[in-house]
């Protein structure tokens, strides 16, 4: 049996404003409540650097849960198959890889606050320069994802115009992330990251229930084979080009630095790892239902919403509701990470530098914590502004504005992993890698298509990285990121 729907609202508009309005009343209490802690700036970046088992694998694990995660899977499916499904778990090697490296982090710079502060004492101006301009457009482009993603879930489930939704998703995690930092984040993750698990196995099993596997496979098999075939050429690239891309977006990202600074020491590579488990399926299960939309006959207008709109369909208000649920908590729990991290490399690695720079006093005198709060609550409200101003258009997919940023942080892996473990990598080598390998990888995204940007960027950056350490060794002493003057 074939069924059709068409691509409407499942939910009324009164009920879409009503849980709108719940959650966004619940995080924003959340928030305050969890926030009481942070007393300090330390406090609010970092956590007091006393975050245990628990809430570090619960916030890893709800912060890679994007909205990319439960939407941008399901699309990789649409378009390009069982292949595309599985390219988007590959992100959780990502999360495997940075186990050891937070330990090792955490023990380097026990005091650190961000990724750019460990590359300009590791590098220099020649690597920060280049790695911060990364860091922030990076951050930048992920907060407009997510923006757009909050708006276009609310319009495909319930109805309310993207505009709407998009600015109420956006105001409340600025909202709640302003009142207790990294606190407020760190505790709300977790009980996001629950409600996410929960959320996504009762989905999974009631969308199973409702369909039949083998005739999904058998319609596909006749009507779009090249989703099923092994040999699919650009879902191939996709399988590789996501996995490099997944490297480059923790290894270089603040959002993961700034945790690994604030888990306790010890800590840090157990809950990444064990957030690396939790995570590797999801995409898979939310990849299904990209790949059930076309065998079941549903009609997709925009593809980055066919996760969301397969399983509210399938189950009816019940499941739209589930599904409104899940996404929103994905939302929430990655907008806030990024408000709170991109802050951070905003208040340590521009105003304080720059504050040390225009002072009359000999030595420089260090921002106060009072200074770094304000600075941080600008940096906040500037950020929300800026990511709503941006995703107000709702131009292009989820993939095509998160992809355009994949050759940058596909370059910045080989410099982070040779300066974190490797004496002879020096300055030229880290700011020369992070350059060819951004060109060359915008080229691809441009000349070829945002399936290859990641890979192209990152083998560049790495043969230019390893051919310039060959050349130019250097004999960089690691005792010294430990000194917390920068």
């Amino acid at each position: 049996m074939t069924l059709c729907f068409a691509s409407t609202a499942i939910l009324s508009p009164t009920a879409g404003y009503v849980m709108l309005a719940c959650f966004s009343v619940l995080w924003i209490g959340l928030g305050i409540w969890w926030g009481r802690r942070a007393s300090s700036y330390d406090s609010f970046a970092v956590a007091d650097r006393n975050v245990g088992m628990a809430l570090g694998t619960a916030t890893a694990v709800a912060t890679w849960i994007t909205s990319n995660t439960t939407m941008l899977a399901p699309q990789f499916a649409l378009q390009l198959g069982v292949w595309g499904a599985l390219a988007y778990s590959t992100a959780s090697f990502g999360l495997f890889a940075f186990a050891p490296m937070s330990g090792r982090i955490r023990q380097l710079m026990p005091k650190g606050y961000t990724a750019v502060e460990f590359v300009r004492r590791r590098y220099g101006s020649l690597g920060s320069v280049p790695f911060l301009l990364i860091s922030i457009f990076y951050a930048l482009t992920w907060l407009i994802s997510m923006s757009m993603a909050g708006g276009k879930l609310l319009e495909v489930l319930s109805g309310i115009p993207y505009p709407v939704g998009m600015s109420v998703v956006v105001s409340v995690c600025v909202i709640y992330t302003l009142f207790g930092g990294m606190y407020a984040v760190i505790g709300t993750d977790f009980i996001q990251s629950l409600i996410i698990l929960v959320g996504l196995v009762v989905v999974a099993v009631a969308v199973l229930m409702r369909i039949d596997i083998a005739d999904v496979h058998s319609k596909l098999e006749t009507n779009r084979p090249m989703l099923l075939s092994y040999l699919f050429p650009a879902a191939l690239m996709a399988l590789f080009n996501n996995m490099l891309f997944g490297f480059g977006e923790i290894f270089h990202s603040n959002v993961w630095w700034s945790r690994a600074f604030a888990m306790r020491e010890g800590v840090g590579p157990k809950a990444y790892a064990l957030g690396g488990v939790l995570w590797l399926p999801v995409p898979i299960v939310a990849g299904f239902l990209g790949l059930a939309a076309p065998a079941l006959g549903i009609g997709i207008s925009q593809p980055d919403t066919v996760g969301p709109f397969v399983a509210a369909t399938l189950l009816g208000t019940g499941g739209a509701f589930l599904v409104f649920v899940v996404v929103f908590c994905s939302l929430a729990s990655s907008i806030d990470s990024l408000l709170a991290a991109t802050a951070d490399l905003i208040v340590n690695d521009i105003v304080e530098p720059i504050s040390r720079k225009v002072t009359v006093t000999e030595p420089p005198t260090q921002l106060s914590d009072s200074a770094k709060r304000q600075a941080s609550t600008i940096a906040i409200i500037a950020l929300g502004v800026f990511a709503w101003a941006f995703a107000f258009p709702n131009v292009g997919t989820l993939a095509t504005v998160l992809f355009f940023a994949g050759p940058m942080v596909g370059s910045c892996v080989w410099p982070i992993v040779g300066g974190l473990y490797f004496r002879s990598p020096g300055p030229l080598a880290a700011g020369a890698a992070m350059v060819f390998g951004t060109a060359s990888g915008l080229w691809a995204y441009f000349a070829i298509g945002w399936f290859v940007a990641s890979l192209v960027g990152a083998s560049v950056s790495g043969l230019v990285f390893g051919v310039i350490t060959w050349l130019s060794p250097n004999n960089f002493e690691f005792e010294n990121l430990a000194n917390e003057a920068t």
